[in-house]
């Protein structure tokens, strides 16, 4: 065996350890490089070195998980000194004399009732064990410390030199919010040197590109802790930016067919209990009663659109029908996962939904995937398609699921368009093609979805007559392009850094004029854009120039417009160009038709 070899993929798909391979594995082997596979294993076994390190250093460390995550891996963990930021790069050196060391990793096995007697006064591992249905459970050690762990890892710590600590956090046990707060360290590993200082790299840009600071800097958007956490409020910029989005897709989906519905944002819980919601969902869902019946807040909208379907009698000659709504909807999230606009309690699909036989699934499929691509490339996204295949809660017999997600393989291999395979990832009542891009510092984000739904239709007794008289169940697509309003302006103010493109801007022209008798022309040029639906302001308050130009540019807006003597005189503007850092003059004609043209530009 090479001794670059640290694991395998089975014959199954699984990843698995060259101790869990055996000698005579027919696996195929992963490599120490930086493929998902390998980072998988480096990343879970550098896990376990820092929870080493952490129990050399505080000996009164209990663990809990130590699981490998999109961004790294973390490990919770109890412990009775109060660990800071302050402390990473103690426990970082500590895990390089460990390292040095030069310790296997060793792993065996026993049966989970010997584990639980092994670990009978570690309550944090005996609810690790409470988890796992296994009667055999296998523990991984090296040197002194040791850990229940299905694995995979590396065969010794030789293997784990490049990673870095990247942050303290607390965390309640099992996700639990009555339970106890652990402490939780996060972490990043790679295979060599220049792929970690280039991670770190990213992550120093994605600090200035938080969104929350800008959002903040930018008057887009706030909270309130005395409203409720995870409940966004729109500022008057932001509500501009998100009324741009809105109205962008609007017209995007007229001209595609789309009909506009609306639905409540509530409805009676039976019909949450009849889609399988309220069985498979409900940890998620905020429930209430009126007069004696119990209702359900929307975490979707589907439900609304199924009652608008079935208002009116249906031919096969109508479909496929395509209704879209931006339609409010809330989830019950824990309070440890919410993160600025990209983890709220309340927020706005750009959802949709397609009517239509199964003959027309193929073509309504790739129809979303065009208008995916549009949208995608007009904000300079580059994506990935990902089928979502049944998970393990889920309503539906077999033979459905095979033949919805089927359907999803047959549309993109038609037209030769690449996927992936996610499996179990599906929603409870369907296979999806998730849609996952990659942003201008190359981090990657979930955003839309494609989903073919045969079970809706049939739990709500939703038909069409079709051109043999006979009633039939139609098919049902949901669909999201940008996922929610929310966490797709969250993450368009990272890619830009704020810098929107002229026209999403929210402010897209200031107007700063020189003295009181330049504000005249000032307002009227403000009018002229406001009337052709461009958004400006004038800045004439009575502050010095350079001040009022400063508070102008930090708006990050595309174009300062200086007016003075010479631009009222002529009828001119002088230019400052934020996006292409250029300063010009333009007659007021030459202006105007400058903006609408790049106004023009977001259309899709």
């Amino acid at each position: 065996m090479s001794e670059n070899i640290i694991g395998y993929i089975d014959h199954q798909g699984n990843i698995i350890d060259t101790q869990s391979a055996g000698e005579n594995c027919t696996a195929t082997p992963i490599e120490y490089d930086n493929s998902e596979a390998s980072l998988e294993i480096i990343r879970h076994s550098t896990a376990h070195l820092m929870a080493q390190a952490i129990a050399e250093l505080y000996p009164n460390a209990q663990f809990f998980v130590g699981p490998v995550v999109d961004e790294g891996f973390y490990y919770d963990f109890r412990v009775d000194e109060q660990i800071g930021e302050n402390d990473l790069k103690t426990i970082e050196k500590k895990m390089k004399e460990l390292i040095k060391k030069k310790y296997k990793i060793e792993k065996y096995e026993m049966s989970k009732a010997e584990a639980l007697e092994k670990f009978a006064n570690d309550d944090l591992k005996q609810k690790v064990m409470e988890r796992i249905a296994d009667d055999t459970l296998s523990i991984y050690k090296q040197g002194d410390f040791e850990d229940l762990c299905r694995g995979p890892h590396v065969p010794a710590l030789r293997f784990l030199h490049h990673f870095k600590l990247t942050r303290v956090a607390g965390a309640y046990l099992g996700g639990d919010e009555t339970a106890e707060m652990l402490t939780r360290i996060y972490g990043v590993a790679f295979a060599d040197k220049e792929s970690l200082k280039a991670h770190l790299s990213m992550l120093e840009e994605a600090k200035k590109r938080d969104h929350r600071k800008i959002g903040a800097q930018m008057e887009l958007f706030m909270f309130n802790e005395e409203a409720g956490a995870g409940l966004p409020f729109w500022m008057p910029k932001g509500a501009k930016l998100r009324y741009k989005l809105e109205s962008i897709l609007h017209k995007a989906h007229l001209m595609r067919g789309y009909e506009p519905v609306r639905g409540p944002e509530i409805l009676k819980a039976d019909l949450w209990r009849t889609s399988g919601h309220y069985a498979c969902y409900g940890e998620n869902m905020y429930l209430t009663s009126i007069d004696e019946q119990e209702y359900g807040i929307k975490p979707m909208n589907c439900l609304g659109h199924i009652q608008v379907f079935k208002q009116t009698q249906k031919s096969y000659r109508d479909l496929p029908i395509r209704y879209y709504e931006y339609g409010v909807v809330h989830r019950h999230e824990k309070s440890g996962v919410l993160h600025g606009l990209l983890r709220v309690r309340e927020f706005t699909q750009d959802d949709a939904h397609i009517f239509c036989t199964q003959e027309q699934i193929a073509t309504e499929v790739l129809q979303v995937v065009e208008f995916v691509d549009a949208v995608m490339k007009l904000f300079g996204f580059e994506y990935t398609m990902e089928i979502a295949t049944k998970p393990q809660k889920a309503i539906g017999e077999d033979e459905v699921w095979e033949l919805a997600t089927q359907g999803l393989k047959d549309a993109l291999e038609s037209n030769q368009l690449p996927y992936t395979i996610d499996e179990g990832g599906g929603a409870f009542y369907g296979p999806k093609i998730d849609i996952k891009i990659t942003d201008a510092i190359g981090r990657k984000w979930q955003c839309g979805t494609i989903q073919v739904d045969f079970q809706l239709p049939q739990r709500f007794e939703v038909e069409y007559v079709a051109e043999d008289n006979i009633r039939k169940r139609p098919v049902m697509i949901h669909r999201a392009i940008l996922g929610s309003f929310e966490r797709f302006i969250g993450i368009l103010t990272e890619h830009y850094a704020g810098e929107f493109p002229f026209f999403l801007a929210p402010t897209q022209v200031i107007f700063v004029p020189i003295g009181e008798s330049h504000s005249e022309y000032a307002h009227m040029l403000k009018k002229m854009l406001l009337k052709e639906g461009i958004d400006a302001e004038v800045y004439d308050k009575n502050d010095s120039l350079n001040k009022r130009i400063r508070t102008a540019e930090k708006q990050r807006v595309p174009y300062v417009v200086i007016i003075g003597e010479e631009e009222v005189a002529n009828k001119t503007v002088a230019i400052r160009d934020r996006r292409n850092k250029e300063q010009y003059n333009l007659t007021q004609d030459e202006f105007m038709v400058k903006l609408i043209t790049q106004l023009q530009e977001g259309t899709i």
